[in-house]
């Protein structure tokens, strides 16, 4: 082969190379003008103050366990709760903390937007970071703000993002719907990362929710879509035709992930660096 031709061949695969970047970058452009077209941005936070909106979002304080024999307190503490560094900070602690005359070995943080934002249908989109640790359990997720239906889980729950921290590359979407437990049902799938893990850098979580459908997004790529679902008291697509709210925390131990051993480090922090709230135009 010639150095003239060799030259030839490489300016045309350079150029074959641009087009094709070019029309990529087309079809990308057009996919996201698409995205905006449909969706308005209705309610957010940035997390860019000094402390946390109350406006938006209440903090959580209690030592029930979830039902899920968790192990940690709720506390609004700022070692627990708060904003920094222009994130939301849910951080757990082996500290003995007390409230109410109840002391766990661990303390953690949640916030829910229960009253101050709560919507039916929509998309919700968080970006965050979590915690890696044996019986670490971050959760995003929503709950039902006037429970029509009854008790959980016949008014519904819908998980966002469940994550176990011993699995850093897997974080699972799941709906509960149908009786009040113990005559309850769920259903969901799990997204696992082909590179990298969620506690080593921000993943963005959403859904997109309308009447008889609900869609799970990382990081825009859709990898479930749930619309079998009941309810024990209406007619489908009860319990998800209600308002639902927001509800973000850090859990400790429990039934789901486990307990912490002695590889569990702490402090943990679950770090969200926003909350979007899109709803159809």
């Amino acid at each position: 082969m010639t150095l003239c031709h060799s030259y030839l061949l490489n300016s045309e695969s350079l150029c074959m190379r641009i087009r094709l970047s070019f029309l990529l970058l087309s079809i990308f452009c057009v996919h996201t003008s698409a995205n905006a077209d449909e969706w308005k941005l209705v309610w957010q936070d940035e997390f860019d103050g000094k402390s946390l909106n109350y406006q938006q979002w209440e903090t959580e304080v209690n030592a029930f366990g979830g039902g899920n024999q968790e192990l940690q307190i709720f506390t609004d503490r700022p070692k627990n709760v708060r904003v920094q560094d222009g994130n939301l900070v849910l951080e757990a602690h082996q500290d003995n903390a007390g409230i109410a005359g109840t002391v766990r070995e661990y303390s953690s943080g949640r916030v829910r937007s229960k009253h101050r934002g709560d919507w039916k249908y929509g998309r919700f989109e968080i970006r965050a970071k979590l915690p890696a640790g044996q019986g670490m359990w971050p959760a995003i997720w929503m709950l039902p703000t006037d429970e029509k239906y009854g008790t959980w889980a016949s008014s519904g729950e819908i998980d966002i993002m469940e994550f176990k921290g011993q699995e850093p590359k897997t974080v699972l979407g799941t709906l509960h719907y149908g009786g009040q437990w113990p005559q309850n049902a769920y259903s969901g799938d799990q997204f696992e990362l082909k590179q990298g893990s969620f506690t080593e850098e921000f993943h963005t979580f959403a859904i997109e929710w309308q009447e008889g459908e609900i869609r799970w997004y990382v990081d825009g790529e859709l990898y479930q879509t749930q619309s079998k679902w009941h309810s024990a008291a209406a007619e489908y697509p009860a319990p998800f035709d209600q308002r639902f709210h927001l509800v973000m925390n850090l859990s400790v131990g429990g039934q789901f992930v486990g307990n912490p051993n002695d590889s569990t480090q702490f402090p943990a922090q679950f770090l969200v660096d926003y909350v979007r709230v899109y709803q159809k135009r």
